[in-house]
């Protein structure tokens, strides 16, 4: 029979699991952390003015882990073709590291599961936002458990997996640049955060500052 849905969360962990000491694996559903209890964005605007989101859950935990680590990795199953309300919630909630880069100089990578296929785009979605966060996406790597039969994962995809868990510290340990086109993306989307913070630096006192003093930003 195909893999129970239940044992998806563990392509995650299973797949990355000698990089604890590098970083955090944000999934849908991880047993015992918070995220699955996170509120939705209130749209209060408080990130932009204050820096720090006043709901009283597990949000500013994870992200103080976020920024603590070297990396971090976005894993999800398919719910009709986009990420879990679970992690979508706390990438809405992310809206003051977006327009800061607050996870500049961080690597990242993606997983995603689904049952039937259609993973390539969540994937290319969830680097995305690690792009507009400042951090680096090294890649990404996907299963549909729909085919997968037997009690494991099929060598290939776990070699793609254990490759992308290499190529992940490779970046990290030597500080790889970003590919061209990401780089490319990354400057078109910083000069987007840029003009937003000039437009807006009245009602964002916060993120104004902060781009005054940690993106030398003038105006």
């Amino acid at each position: 029979m195909p893999y129970p849905p239940i044992l998806r969360s563990q392509f995650a962990t299973s797949s990355f699991a000698n990089l604890p000491k590098f970083g955090i694996i944000i999934s849908s559903n991880p047993p015992g952390d918070s995220i699955s209890e996170i509120k939705p964005c209130r749209a209060c605007n408080a990130c932009h003015k204050k820096g720090v989101c006043p709901q009283k859950d597990g949000f500013n935990a994870i992200k103080d882990k976020i920024l603590e680590a070297d990396g971090l990795i976005l894993a999800s199953p398919n719910y009709i073709f986009q990420v879990s309300a679970q992690l979508k919630t706390f990438l809405d909630r992310c809206g003051g590291a977006i327009h800061c880069q607050g996870f500049e100089g961080k690597y990242g990578a993606s997983v995603v599961t689904s049952g039937g296929g259609d993973e390539k785009e969540i994937a290319a979605y969830l680097n995305h936002f690690l792009l507009t966060t400042g951090a680096i996406p090294v890649g990404a790597v996907w299963a549909t458990m729909g085919k997968i039969y037997g009690p494991d994962f099929p060598k290939p995809i776990r070699d793609r997996a254990s490759a992308l868990g290499k190529k992940l510290v490779r970046a990290i340990e030597t500080k790889a640049q970003a590919s061209a086109s990401d780089r490319k993306e990354m400057a078109r989307f910083r000069s987007r955060m840029r003009s937003l913070m000039l437009w807006r630096k009245d009602e964002w006192p916060y993120e104004y500052e902060y781009w005054k003093k940690h993106r030398g930003l003038k105006g």
